[in-house]
């Protein structure tokens, strides 16, 4: 029993097609159901020849699939015809109506068979589009497990140069740890989410606290959104550490965000840096700080002023994300 219901389940969802005795045993119970049916009805109207059928065909073709829908259409036009209850006999009236009948079970076993390949196609598209999703995860994997034995072997051969020089080693020794925290957020992030303070202390942090300033409440971040904020800092901050404000003794960076209504403001403000004075053409970076946001209805603007760079990002926030306190999060 239990095989045959597994049967029929992928039949009716178009999974596979069912064996031959399955169908035919399927659509010979159709019809003897439409045939009970039509017995009833003769109680009440003796000249209700075809109808019945009609439900056994839909049945047997979404089963079965359309020959056997065309099979039981034309097995149900003969019991129409032969089979007779009361007093009523077959005349040329009923082989007019055996005619339309049989056109309506066309259009009837052609509409089933017609969503029966729409849905065997999605299934087919829907297992690529799965298949495809778990070999970028493989190979996401793959990249972030290679990336960490990057760093490690990069940190052990530092560590190996300097380890007759333990006060150099010591200032890059901890800038080195926080870029692997950073790579390890982002990958975290990328499941998951994050708070903005969280992703942007990762990022900002191997160039020293007392470098940058963070305003802003605590904001829990959904995961695709804070991973294309993260390439957005990634990118500002790499730019800050070669041409900007962290490329200076003095340079400062101010960062601040809010939130109004489901729209999240963020503004990343450098000073005292280098001047700058001439800007190239826009290359990749650029790219990515215009158009990272655009899935989230947003946009990024950025200025480079004699006090530094300034940057604003502007974006929308799924309201049941925008929330808040860490408690809150606890508690869901």
């Amino acid at each position: 029993m239990k095989k045959l219901i597994e049967e029929f389940r992928h039949g009716w969802q178009g999974i596979s097609q069912p064996s031959l005795p399955f169908s035919i045993g399927f659509a010979t119970c159709c019809l003897a159901l439409a045939t009970l049916a039509r017995w009833g009805l003769a109680e009440i109207r003796p000249d209700v020849f075809f109808t019945p059928y009609l439900p056994a065909v839909f049945f047997a073709t979404a089963v079965g699939g359309a020959r056997m829908g065309v099979v039981t259409a034309i097995a149900s036009g003969v019991l129409g015809v032969t089979v007779n209850f009361g007093d009523t006999r077959a005349d040329p009236a009923r082989l007019a109506l055996l005619l339309i009948y049989w056109v309506v079970c066309g259009f009837t076993i052609w509409g089933v068979a017609h969503y029966r390949s729409i849905v065997a196609e999605q299934r087919r598209i829907s297992k690529r589009l799965i298949q495809e999703e778990e070999y970028r995860k493989l190979l996401v994997d793959e990249l972030q497990h290679r990336l960490k034995n990057k760093s490690s072997t990069i940190h052990a051969v530092l560590h190996q140069v300097l380890l007759d020089q333990p006060q150099i080693w010591a200032g890059i020794d901890h800038r080195i740890r926080a870029l692997s925290a950073t790579d390890d957020l982002i990958a975290k992030v990328d499941g998951s989410g994050c708070d903005i303070k969280d992703l942007l202390l990762s990022e900002l942090g191997p160039y020293g606290h007392v470098r940058f300033t963070l305003n802003g409440n605590p904001l829990f971040l959904p995961a695709k959104l804070a991973v294309s904020l993260a390439l957005i800092f990634h990118e500002l901050a790499t730019n800050a550490g070669k041409y900007g404000a962290f490329s200076s003794a003095r340079g400062l960076l101010q960062v601040s965000w809010s939130v109004t209504d489901d729209r999240l403001n963020v503004t990343w403000d450098e000073t005292e840096g280098p001047t700058i004075d001439n800007v190239g053409s826009p290359g990749f970076g650029t790219k990515l700080l215009r158009s990272a946001l655009l899935a989230f209805d947003g946009k990024t603007e950025i200025a480079y002023l004699k006090t530094g760079v300034h940057c604003t990002m502007q974006c929308r926030v799924p309201r049941t994300d925008i929330a808040a306190p860490a408690f809150v999060r606890e508690r869901r």
